[in-house]
């Protein structure tokens, strides 16, 4: 955060430390062993298991379920990290409710799903506890792979590609690995340091290289056509860098700023009774990284903390989950209302908004109009793609990939938020990566 944007009602120290401490502590706090026999005994063990299904990366639930109540974790860790190698973190971030636990039987019939979530966190923490990879990589091949980002799905197809004998290439923007799982999630799901912690037992797997601090098409580091020369294949996993605009006049004043940009400086934050946070906060968007933030911002001490979104809660892309989380923290949750002004001398003081409704063309801005105070505004309207290279198609702002993740360029694959078929979701990435790893993997061979 900027020194620009901290205005007098944006302070540090609004919690103290052993609030703080509370406040940012596992969200989910993992199962015991006991717990975890308790847990999965309740599956049925389903032969076309709907839960399987559901799951972006098609881990074999019921398989390792079973494995964890007859007391073998690490078996169940095997079975998991076969189709999801980042499945300690899907374990803790993925919208559980929506996916796996929100097809279970159990929950069509009780209203109380098996924990697959934190079944799946108990057998991952297991066998990573052990400090030990279970996988070794097949014999060189003497082929080479650039991975452009180091996140979710650059990790997941860069391990694969390792796993397969290939030497993989790792290249971010950032100084540290992990992408959203280090920078974009909510840190009381994630904490300890778990996203760095993760990626270096990933990279046990060894064959692969990480370079840091560098950005494709940024002077001084490469462009495509350069990295093609060097390497047999490159896989694009870059992720969103830009955020959308709200377009109103008065964008620019202090205090405004993405919701994304606070995330990350919350998450780096050394001390988070040091961080500035306001009192009047206003969150436009109605995403994950949306709520996100606002709760952080309430947890963090800020007094006033507002959602708005343009439609309905029904409507909102975040989990119900999510939202009542958030209102369970003191969040509010505003609907049907689009921002229209912006009010401040040099930094926001209120933002006007504007309530909508269904139109013949789509959503229209009516004249009934409301404002907040805000002393404090983030952006989570979304993300754009930044610049890319003129050789790749684009349609909407992101990539254009066929269903394994072929770009309209020869020998270029991507995957994750940056094409077209990504969700904004750790666990679609991971597949993605993967599964585009599997088919550049037949190419080279093949080659």
């Amino acid at each position: 955060m900027s020194n620009s944007q901290l205005t007098a009602g944006i302070v540090a120290g609004r919690t103290d430390a052993e609030a703080l401490a509370s406040n940012f502590s596992d969200l989910h706090p993992p199962l015991d062993n006991h717990e975890a026999r308790v847990a999965a005994d309740r599956c049925y063990f389903c032969h076309d298991a709907p839960c399987v299904t559901a799951c972006p990366t098609s881990i074999d639930i019921p398989l390792f379920i079973r494995q964890i109540s007859t007391g073998t974790p690490e078996a169940a860790a095997r079975t998991i990290f076969d189709s999801n190698i980042l499945g300690g973190m899907c374990a803790r971030v993925c919208p559980t409710e929506n996916l796996c636990e929100g097809s279970c039987v159990r929950e069509t019939a009780e209203g109380k799903p098996v924990e697959i979530g934190l079944l799946q966190r108990h057998a991952t923490d297991t066998l990573m506890a052990k400090q030990s990879h279970p996988y070794t990589r097949a014999a060189l091949t003497g082929r080479s792979v650039a991975v452009v980002g180091a996140g979710p799905a650059g990790l997941s197809a860069a391990h694969r590609l390792a796993l397969k004998g290939h030497e993989v290439t790792i290249y971010d923007a950032r100084r540290k690995p992990g992408g959203l799982n280090e920078y974009g999630i909510a840190s009381y799901k994630a904490p300890d340091d778990f996203a760095q912690k993760e990626v270096a037992w990933l990279m046990q797997i060894g064959g692969i290289t990480m370079v840091e601090n560098w950005m494709l098409g940024r002077k001084g580091d490469g462009d495509l056509a350069e990295l093609l020369a060097e390497y047999d294949a490159v896989f694009l996993g870059m992720g969103l860098s830009g955020v959308n605009a709200l377009r109103l006049e008065g964008e620019e004043k202090d205090g405004i700023l993405p919701a994304t940009d606070f995330i990350a400086d919350l998450r780096q934050a050394s001390d988070l009774a040091a961080l500035p946070i306001g009192r009047d906060v206003v969150v436009i968007g109605g995403g994950m990284t949306a709520v996100d933030a606002a709760v952080q911002a309430k947890l963090l001490g800020a007094l006033n903390v507002t959602i708005v979104y343009r439609r309905s809660r029904a409507e909102m892309p975040a989990s119900s989950f999510e939202q009542d989380l958030a209102l369970s923290k003191g969040v509010r949750i505003i609907e049907h209302a689009a921002p229209a002004g912006i009010i401040g001398n040099g930094a926001v003081r209120e933002i006007e908004f504007a309530y909508t409704k269904a139109g013949p063309n789509g959503l229209e801005m009516t004249d009934e109009t409301f404002r907040l105070k805000a002393d404090q505004c983030f952006k989570a309207i979304g993300q754009t793609l930044g610049d890319t290279p003129e050789e790749i198609k684009i349609a909407g702002g992101k990539i254009i990939t066929d269903g394994i993740g072929r770009t309209s360029m020869a020998r270029v694959w991507a995957g994750g938020d940056c094409t077209h078929a990504g969700e904004d979701l750790t666990v679609t990435a991971v597949a993605q990566g993967r599964d585009a790893a599997e088919d550049i993997h037949s190419f080279l061979m093949e080659g």
